[in-house]
């Protein structure tokens, strides 16, 4: 199973010959395994390739959305019509055997960046999202506690509450 080496002619003939019948790799929604695929071409297929070009194009369309398609990404190899020969997993295979120099107690200093990085991308987006709100309550008419009681009613949408500041009028 596979479409074989998608980087040469041959790869994506086998592709547009699949694609002749359907508009996606799996399903009938976008998914993961269309970004797979798509991840691996090294661009555009030509204008004879029809049937690879519409795909492709539709498929460009959701490059912001990739991350929330559906399905689970699997290797390559998994997609395509069967009887094919994968050629692209036998390259990542051999260069793995000639990896003699692995330093396995060495320092993880790219990856400690790395997820330094990640850490506080998450962070901002979560303190972004995060909901703030505002008022100002005349302690005669309401309290603090049936207000706080109140809000937390909503159990879908807050999880707790806390006073960041407070002003008495």
């Amino acid at each position: 199973m596979g479409f074989g080496d998608l980087k040469t002619l041959a790869g994506l003939k086998v592709l547009n010959e699949f694609l002749s019948d359907k508009s996606y790799i799996e399903g009938y929604v976008p998914s993961q395994a269309d970004i797979a695929v798509f991840d691996a071409l090294s661009g555009a297929p030509s204008a004879d390739l029809c049937h690879a070009l519409r795909w492709y194009n539709h498929i460009k369309s959701y490059q912001k959305e990739k991350g929330s398609l559906p399905g689970v990404k699997k290797p390559l190899s998994q997609y395509g019509p069967a009887g094919v020969e994968d050629t692209t997993a036998a390259a990542p295979a051999a260069a793995d055997e000639d990896d003699d120099d692995i330093d396995l107690f060495g320092s993880d200093e790219e990856e400690d960046e790395e997820t330094k990085k990640i850490k506080e991308e998450r962070l901002a987006a979560y303190n972004a999202k995060k909901l703030q709100i505002a008022c100002v309550v005349e302690d005669d008419k309401v309290g603090t506690d049936q207000l706080e009681e109140l809000i937390t009613a909503f159990e879908d949408y807050v999880q707790s509450m806390d006073v960041a500041a407070f002003n008495k009028i």
